[in-house]
């Protein structure tokens, strides 16, 4: 099933909810065109369990969130590009953007450019996108983590020499 979102952008089910951009024309369209608001980006495949529980957070969380943030699905394999581009090895990967920015969070891990893995709750998605949201309003393009150390995953970053 497939329709047209507010900006024009396609919208495909790929939950019950939760918009997908499926081209990166779409991703590009999303990121330049969400003005005033965090642009929420979830990369990672509809199939993944992990994945799916994220999403299912995003979900009941989107009509919250609404005032502050629009939130979209990305399948990693449908824009190859921006995987590179973001590094994303492993999903599910959630990455901000507000008036076209790139918003980083210090998480207090190596990677500030993405939050790795699923949110532990509804509460901490909805502080992550406030404090996000807050921070860019103020001009800021890194914020801290509103997250306690133990709701952030922990991984290793391996670096490949080339």
């Amino acid at each position: 099933v497939s329709r047209r979102g507010g900006r024009g952008l396609p919208i495909v089910a790929m939950s019950y909810v939760l918009p997908k951009l499926v081209t990166k024309k779409e991703v590009d369209r999303a990121i330049k065109s969400t003005e005033d608001k965090v642009l929420v980006l979830r990369f990672g495949k509809e199939t993944d369990g992990e994945c799916m529980e994220l999403d299912h957070i995003l979900e009941k969380n989107q009509h919250a969130v609404s005032e502050m943030a629009d939130i979209y699905t990305v399948d990693v394999e449908a824009v190859p590009v921006y995987t590179k581009y973001f590094d994303i090895s492993l999903i599910p990967a959630t990455i901000f953007f507000f008036n076209g920015q790139h918003m980083k969070v210090d998480w207090s891990t190596p990677d500030h450019t993405k939050f790795i893995g699923s949110f532990r709750s509804s509460q901490d998605f909805i502080d992550v996108v406030e404090v996000v949201f807050r921070g860019a309003m103020r001009g800021k393009l890194m914020v801290n983590s509103p997250l306690p150390p133990e709701n952030v995953p922990k991984y290793s970053l391996l670096y490949k020499d080339y």
